[in-house]
């Protein structure tokens, strides 16, 4: 019994002065020393002069002029018509149809997961085929061997190993000639 009665009053008196410390610290906020003159600079502060909210409204239209504008032709589902289409069967099950224009060698409209985004051709120096669309982040890579959807703003692939009907055909070795021996 003495030792509950012991328990019971170490509890009550852990409770107590818990209390007592969360009061004395809501009671009296402490403030930085600092602070006050923090706020004393702030509002002594001038407000900034006609000539360097100019400049600062130059700085920001100078911004906004070299941050890329993305036209119609970007966001908007491109026209297709005479084109020449080729079919994609991915891995994963995943489809893509490329649509090429014989008179227009620096875009295609590529369609995936239902919609059709135009791409630009971006130079490579490797020889691969590569068409970006910032607005999206689409970017697709075509390699004789395949082709691959990427998505720049999640970095990730979204479709690989692209291969079209051509791409698909089994190679077939040719037999090698017989040797007089």
């Amino acid at each position: 019994m003495a030792t509950l009665l012991s328990r019971i009053l170490a509890a009550g008196v852990f409770a107590v002065a818990a209390a007592g410390v969360c009061t004395s610290a809501a009671a009296a906020p402490e403030k930085h020393p600092k602070a006050d003159k923090v706020q004393k600079a702030k509002a002594k502060a001038k407000p900034a002069s006609k000539a360097k909210k100019a400049a600062v409204a130059g700085t920001a239209a100078a911004a906004a002029a070299a941050a890329p504008v993305y036209g119609a032709d970007v966001i908007d589902e491109p026209d297709i018509t005479d084109t020449v289409v080729t079919d994609y069967a991915c891995e994963l099950g995943n489809k893509i149809t490329i649509y090429t224009n014989a008179t227009d060698s620096e875009h295609i409209a590529l369609r995936w997961k239902k919609r059709l985004h135009r791409l630009s051709r971006v130079g490579t120096t490797t020889g691969a085929q590569r068409f970006e669309n910032p607005h999206w982040g689409l970017i697709w890579i075509g390699i004789p061997a395949k082709g691959m959807l990427l998505d720049s703003k999640l970095n990730r692939q979204l479709a690989n190993e692209c291969k079209n009907a051509e791409q698909a055909a089994p190679i077939v070795a040719a037999a090698p000639a017989p040797t007089n021996g």
